[in-house]
C-alpha cells in the first residue's frame, strides 16, 4: 500500500502538472451572452469554443466584432478565405446559436388555448417557486366566476400563456428582422417579464386593488404592478435564482431592471419625466421590446392577447381577434427616433375589432351587474374582517388583509382562500363578514335597481357617491307616500367606465402601420380613412344603483325612488323605467318615446295626461 501511495505523493507535489490547466482556464474571461457587446477577441474566443479556432485569424484580420456576426453570409466567409463550403456552413450554424435560445431540454405544457407550449428551463425554475405557484389560487376574473360557471381559470395559467406569447412575438421579430440584433438575453428577459407580470395580484384579482384597498387604505395609491415588482424581487432572492440566471446568460442587475421595467414602466418616475430615454435595462434602439408585455403606447400587447382568448374560451363568448394573424404582420419601424412595433395597413379594421372585443368583454362579463354586486359584497366582508385576519410575515410580524401588501412573506400566503377561511370560521369577531359571504353562497344578493347615464361624464368621488345614496333615500316618488322607510345605507351606487383602454382617446391613433410597397416607413391611419361605422366616442360612464333590502315591498319602493332620482338629476331613463314606474316616466318630457321619423308629440302628450290623471284621481 505504501509503494502505491508514493507515486501519488510525488505527483501531487508537482503543482505545475496538476494546477496549471486550472490556472489557465481561470484566466479566460467568460463570454458575455450578449454577442452585440463582443469585440474582436471575444468573437475569436467564441470560435475557439465552437472548435472553429482555425478560422480566428481570418476574423481577426477583418476586425469582425459581435455586431457584425448577424450580417455575415456565406459569400462573405468565402471572400475572407474560407474556401470549403462545409466549413462555411459549419461556421454559420455555430453563429446562428447566438440569436436563438439554445436547444435545452424544455418543459411542455398542454394549454387549452395555445396547445403544446414549450418553456425554457429558466422559466420552469421560476414557475416552480411558492411565489409563482400562489397564482393557482387567485381567480383570473374574481367574482365573475359566481356568474359564469366556466370562468374558473386562474392567474397561473394566464401568466404561463403571456410568457409563451411574449417569446413568440420577440422571436418572430428576431427571425424577420435580424438587423434588430435581438439577443438570447433579450428573448429570455421578455419571456420572464410576461411570466411574472401578474405576480402581485391579490384575492379576487382586480377586486383587491380596485375595490378593497382603496377603501381599506385610502391614504395610499397602490396597484398590483407595484406588488409584482416586490414579489419578483422576493421570488429571486428567496429561491436563490441569481446564480441560475447568470448561468443561463443573464447579466445582473441590468437584466433584472429590464424585466421589471417591462412590467411596470420606468423604475425612477422623476428621472423618467426629465430624461429623453427613461429606461435603464435596454438602450433606446431596443425600445420596441418595451411594447411586448405591457404596451403603454397603445395597449396592443401579449397580455391582452392571452386574456382575450382565455377569458372568451372560459366565458363561452366569441373572440373576434386572432393574435396569430398579428404575428404574421408585426414589424419594427422607426418613428420619431424610436423603434416601434407596427403592423400592415390592411390590419387596421382587425385592430378596431380587437378593442371592440375588449369593450364587449367588459360590458358582458367583467362589469356584469351581478358579478359587480358580488364583488361589492365580498369587499364589504373583507373590510369588516380586515382587523381580525392575522397573517404571519417576515420576522414573525403579523399582518392583516390590507397590510399584507407591505410584506411579501405575508402576501405570498394571501389568496382567494381567505374567502373560505372567513366563511368557515367560528370566531365571534368574524360573524358579520361570515354572514355576508354566507348570503353570497346562498344567492341572497343585493338587487340591481337599474342603470342610467349622465349627459356628460362626471368626476365621481367617494363623497359624491355618499351624497347620491342619501339623495336616493330622499327621492320620494310623486305617486304618493309609501309604507317603506328607506335609508341611505340601503342603497349602493356604482360608477363604471367602459372604454377602448385609453379613456376617451382612440388607441388606434397611437398605432403605426406600414404598406406592402414600403416596409420601413411607418404611417398613421385616421378613423375617417377606415369606416363611417366606427364609434364616435371611445368611453362612456354607467351609473348603477343597488338596494340591500331584498323583500318585494322594499324593492318596489326602491325602484320608484331610483326612477324619481334619475328624473331629478336629469339622467337618462332606465331601460325598464316604463315597467317599474309607468306612472312616473311620462312626466319627464325628454324621456318620451319618439318614432324614427320624429313624429311622437301627440302620443307623448297623451301619456303625460294619463299619468297626471293617475296621480291626482
Amino acid at each position: 500500500m505504501e509503494s502505491r501511495k508514493r507515486p501519488l505523493e510525488e505527483d501531487s507535489s508537482n503543482s505545475d502538472s496538476c494546477k496549471t490547466p486550472e490556472k489557465r482556464m481561470s484566466l479566460v474571461r467568460p463570454l458575455d451572452s450578449d454577442y452585440t457587446r463582443w469585440g474582436v477577441e471575444e468573437t475569436c474566443q467564441y470560435l475557439r469554443r465552437e472548435e472553429l479556432g482555425e478560422w480566428e485569424n481570418a476574423f481577426r484580420e477583418q476586425k469582425i466584432t459581435g455586431v457584425g456576426l448577424r450580417y455575415l453570409r456565406e459569400a462573405d466567409l468565402e471572400k475572407i478565405g474560407i474556401k470549403c463550403l462545409g466549413d462555411r456552413l459549419k461556421i454559420l450554424h455555430s453563429l446562428g446559436k447566438l440569436w436563438q435560445i439554445e436547444a435545452e431540454p424544455n418543459k411542455v405544457f398542454n394549454d387549452p388555448i395555445h396547445g403544446h407550449v414549450e418553456l425554457h428551463p429558466l422559466l420552469i425554475k421560476i414557475i416552480d417557486t411558492p411565489q409563482f405557484q400562489r397564482l393557482r389560487n387567485i381567480k383570473q376574473l374574481g367574482g365573475t366566476y359566481f356568474v359564469f360557471p366556466g370562468a374558473s381559470h386562474n392567474r397561473f395559467e394566464h401568466s404561463i400563456g403571456v410568457g409563451y406569447l411574449a417569446g413568440r412575438l420577440v422571436q418572430t421579430l428576431n427571425v424577420k428582422q435580424p438587423e434588430l440584433l435581438i439577443s438570447r438575453r433579450d428573448i429570455l428577459c421578455v419571456q420572464i417579464a410576461g411570466l411574472c407580470h401578474d405576480l402581485g395580484h391579490g384575492p379576487f384579482s382586480h377586486m383587491f386593488d380596485g375595490m378593497f384597498l382603496p377603501k381599506a387604505r385610502p391614504e395610499i395609491t397602490w396597484k398590483h404592478e407595484t406588488a409584482s415588482l416586490a414579489m419578483f424581487d422576493y421570488l429571486v432572492a428567496d429561491n436563490d435564482l441569481k446564480p441560475v440566471m447568470e448561468q443561463h446568460g443573464l447579466v445582473l442587475p441590468e437584466d433584472l431592471d429590464f424585466i421589471k421595467e417591462q412590467i411596470a414602466g420606468p423604475l425612477e418616475t422623476k428621472a423618467a419625466e426629465t430624461q429623453k430615454w427613461p429606461y435603464r435595462g435596454r438602450p433606446k434602439d431596443k425600445s420596441f421590446l418595451y411594447e411586448i408585455v405591457a404596451n403603454k403606447r397603445n395597449g396592443i400587447d401579449v397580455d391582452k392577447w392571452d386574456y382575450f382568448a382565455r377569458d372568451c374560451y372560459h366565458l363561452g363568448i366569441q373572440d373576434n381577434f386572432d393574435y396569430r394573424r398579428f404575428l404574421k404582420f408585426a414589424r419594427v419601424c422607426e418613428v420619431d427616433g424610436q423603434k416601434l412595433i407596427c403592423t400592415r395597413d390592411k390590419e387596421v379594421g382587425n385592430l378596431y375589432d380587437m378593442f371592440h372585443t375588449r369593450n364587449c368583454l367588459h360590458r358582458r362579463a367583467y362589469q356584469h351587474k351581478v358579478g359587480n354586486i358580488i364583488e361589492t359584497m365580498v369587499t364589504e366582508a373583507f373590510l369588516k374582517a380586515d382587523p381580525h385576519i392575522q397573517i404571519k410575515g417576515s420576522g414573525g410580524r403579523m399582518f392583516t388583509l390590507s397590510t399584507a401588501i407591505d410584506d411579501m412573506v405575508a402576501y405570498t400566503k394571501l389568496t382567494d382562500c381567505v374567502f373560505e377561511e372567513i366563511l368557515h370560521s367560528s370566531s365571534e369577531e368574524l360573524a358579520e363578514p361570515r354572514q355576508i359571504l354566507h348570503n353570497i353562497v346562498c344567492r341572497r344578493l343585493y338587487k340591481c335597481l337599474g342603470q342610467t347615464q349622465a349627459d356628460k361624464p362626471l368626476n365621481v368621488n367617494k363623497d359624491m357617491l355618499r351624497s347620491w345614496e342619501a339623495d336616493l333615500a330622499q327621492s320620494i316618488p310623486q305617486s304618493g307616500a309609501q309604507d317603506v322607510n328607506l335609508q341611505p345605507e340601503d342603497f349602493v351606487v356604482s360608477v363604471i367606465v367602459l372604454d377602448y383602454g385609453m379613456k376617451e382617446k382612440n388607441p388606434i391613433n397611437h398605432v403605426r402601420f406600414y404598406c406592402k410597397e414600403d416596409l420601413t416607413t411607418a404611417i398613421q391611419i385616421r378613423k375617417n380613412q377606415v369606416s363611417k361605422l366606427l364609434p364616435e366616442h371611445f368611453a362612456e360612464q354607467l351609473i348603477r344603483v343597488y338596494c340591500k333590502k331584498t323583500d318585494d315591498k322594499s324593492l318596489e319602493a326602491a325602484k320608484k325612488h331610483f326612477v324619481q332620482w334619475c328624473m331629478d338629476r336629469n339622467f337618462s331613463k332606465p331601460q325598464d323605467g316604463d315597467i317599474i314606474a309607468p306612472e312616473l316616466t311620462p312626466l319627464k318630457p325628454s324621456w318620451s318615446d319618439y318614432n324614427e321619423d320624429g313624429n311622437g308629440e301627440d302620443s307623448s302628450s297623451k301619456e303625460i295626461n294619463k299619468a297626471k290623471a293617475r296621480l291626482f284621481r
